[in-house]
């Protein structure tokens, strides 16, 4: 499976950001074999990784409590990506910004994509 990210390098603060995920290699949709979870990530600078959410296998979709008010990650099957937004930016919202995929379990992160720059600035 590989994963490659896609979207804006530079958005407005109290834009909305909004990436793509294209899944090659794999089903965005429900796997007979193994449960699939497809998760966001970001680290901004000189900070460690911080966990945005997930869209399960199921389609349902699960956020961290510091980013759940402000942001959707879903499913768009017609294209095998799955997508974040995230809503309200800020110059902190700048960072490198990941999607992962975990197999068989929410808690783990087995494959990664190259990541993609986000900067936060009028």
């Amino acid at each position: 499976v590989q994963l490659q990210e896609s979207g804006p390098g530079l958005v407005k603060p109290s834009q909305t950001l909004s990436l793509a995920c294209t899944v090659s290699g794999g089903s965005i949709t429900t796997n007979t074999t193994n449960y699939y979870y497809w998760h966001w990530i970001r680290q901004p600078p000189g900070k460690g990784l911080e966990w945005i959410g997930y869209v399960a296998h199921s389609g349902n979709a699960y956020a961290s409590a510091a980013f759940k008010s402000r942001t959707s990650i879903s499913r768009d099957t017609s294209n095998n990506q799955f997508t974040l937004q995230l809503r309200s930016v800020t110059p902190e919202d700048a960072a490198v910004y990941y999607c992962t995929l975990g197999v068989g379990s929410a808690n783990g992160h087995d494959y990664w994509g190259q990541g993609t720059q986000v900067t936060v600035s009028s």
